[in-house]
Formats: structure tokens, sequence, C-alpha cells
């Protein structure tokens, strides 16, 4: 088995692919949205504070929403290799952010990546672009996580994909119940994965999530 924590020093995610680009028709309807809200609940858009947030929020979402944007293939870019390595590979706490479809809020936390090659495996730096992909968007962090596995299978075809997430959700944490320190887990096990509670078990156990036993 290998197993590669993720050293965001050296495997950086920002990449042309995930840069902050928006066109200039969306930029102008977000900031003009923004104002609107801005009036809205009660502030003055022109005061010396606001006078430039339209603009910086449009920015800031170009950012967020990035995924939308992506071409996957040129993401992955022919970074799939033909190895003859069958053991799991794990890619861990990899940190991700994304936007809770629901109210617009934040929710991020870290993403465990598992595979079991079939023949082929992918360049390391590119999974943790994949899950930025994924979650630069309005997501529920139950369809990214599903999303993420597969979107690997059809890449590589391996024996077997397993998917933890983990994620600090604002609009639990900042309104409605209020639980600061709730966290949400969410798994997706594909092939040999879901049918084996071994392999199942081995990889929870090298992303720190093992059960313990009584």
């Amino acid at each position: 088995m290998t197993h590669l924590p993720l050293d965001p020093a050296e495997y950086d995610t920002s990449c042309d692919e995930l840069a902050g680009t928006e066109d200039e028709e969306s930029s102008v309807a977000i900031t003009d949205a923004i104002h609107a809200i801005l009036l809205a609940i009660g502030e003055d858009p022109e005061r010396q504070g606001l006078r430039k947030t339209p603009e910086r929020v449009a920015r800031a979402y170009a950012e967020l929403t990035a995924g939308y944007r992506v071409d996957p293939a040129r993401l992955v870019n022919g970074a799939v290799f033909d190895v003859n390595y069958d053991e799991m590979v794990i890619v861990r706490d990899i940190d991700y952010y994304s936007l809770c479809e629901h109210h617009l809020l934040p929710f991020f936390g870290q993403c465990h990546v598992g595979y079991i090659p079939d023949g082929r495996v992918i360049g390391l730096s590119k999974i943790p672009r994949i899950v930025e992909m994924f979650a630069r968007r309005l997501q529920l962090q139950e369809r990214m996580t599903q999303e993420i596995a597969e979107f690997l299978e059809e890449t590589l075809h391996p024996k077997g994909i397993a998917i933890v997430c983990e994620g600090m959700h604002m609009c639990a944490a900042m309104r409605g119940v209020n639980k600061a320190n709730a966290r949400m887990v969410t798994s997706a096990m594909l092939g040999v994965f879901r049918r084996s509670q071994n392999t199942r078990s081995e990889f929870l156990a090298n992303i720190g999530r093992a059960r313990t036993e009584p």
C-alpha cells in the first residue's frame, strides 16, 4: 500500500484550470446583485467601506465557483500512467472549500481518497485538483463525495475507489441549530471497497477513521 499524506506546499492545487476566471457579463450581474442586497439590508453601498464590496464579492464568487469552468480532460492532461501496481493508494488530508447550495454559505474540511489500481495510476497532484474541481461549485457534501468517486472511476477504471469527506458547515454553525463544532462525514465506496469489509477497513484505518473495538 502507498500512503501519501498531502503536503500543500509540495502539491499546490492552484493552477490555470482552477483560476478564478469569469466572463464580464457574469461579473456585472453579480456586482449589481450584491449592490441590491446591500440596499435591501439597509446599508449604504456608497459608504467608504462598502464602495468596492460588490466588485470584490463578484471576484470572490468567480474563484469559489471556478469548478464549473474546468475542462476535466485538460485538468487530467494525460497524467494517467500504465503501472504494474495493484496495492492501495491513498491521498489523505486534502483541504477543500465549497459553498452550500441551500444558503450560499461556506463549508470546508478535508477529503481522503483511496483507490486500488488495475494497471493505471493517476499523477499525485491531479487528485487534489479533482477534489477542487468539484468543491468549487454550489454543492451538497454528499453529492460532491459521489462525484469525486465517479470521476476517478471513469478516469482510471480501478479495482475500487474509496472517498471520505469531512466538512464543517457554516449554515449549521452560524444560523439554524448554531452547532459550531458539528462536522459531517460522507463516504463513497465503489468496487472492491464496497464488496470487501477488509479492504474498506484497511482504508479507514489508514485515514485514521477506523472504528475502535470495545
